[in-house]
């Protein structure tokens, strides 16, 4: 096993959290072959030093607050997570609509959506920039905060 290939995935893992696919793309350039590059992983993963698990949940913890679902599922398939890692994570993350009533807060104030066509479009398309869903945008600035 190549010791510096080794040593290099543990200095990148000792920083932040990485998924496999995302310090197999770092890790590439450096790599004698394909296979010394799937073993230094592999050990990593079976040492327990390296879990796209973990990846994501400190992904979600870091960025949930912030950004609605479509987003956070788009920058985690983005880093080469399995679909059903991030479908479950997700479930397991605060409702959108709540995250979204808060990021809006933060953004606008606590005073009601605004009236006219131009100041509501404004705020639809923040919502929207932050990956927020249609029908959530929408119970936010209708002031739909009961739990359905």
């Amino acid at each position: 096993m190549d010791t510096s290939l080794r040593e290099r995935a543990v200095r990148l893992l000792a920083r932040r959290e990485h998924s496999r696919a995302e310090l197999a793309r770092k890790l590439g350039p450096h790599a004698e072959s394909a296979e010394a590059l799937d073993a230094v992983l592999d050990d990593l993963v079976a040492r327990r030093l390296l879990s796209d698990e973990r990846y994501v949940e400190a992904r979600l913890n870091v960025r949930a607050a912030r950004f609605g679902n479509a987003r956070l599922a788009q920058e985690l398939r983005t880093q080469g997570v399995d679909d059903d890692l991030v479908r479950s994570a997700l479930a397991d993350c605060e409702e959108e609509w709540v995250r979204a009533c808060q990021v809006w807060r933060r953004r606008f104030g606590d005073r009601p959506a605004s009236a006219d066509a131009a100041g509501r479009a404004k705020e639809m398309r923040f919502l929207m920039s932050r990956g927020f869903s249609g029908e959530t945008i929408r119970r936010v600035l209708r002031g739909d905060l009961s739990d359905d």
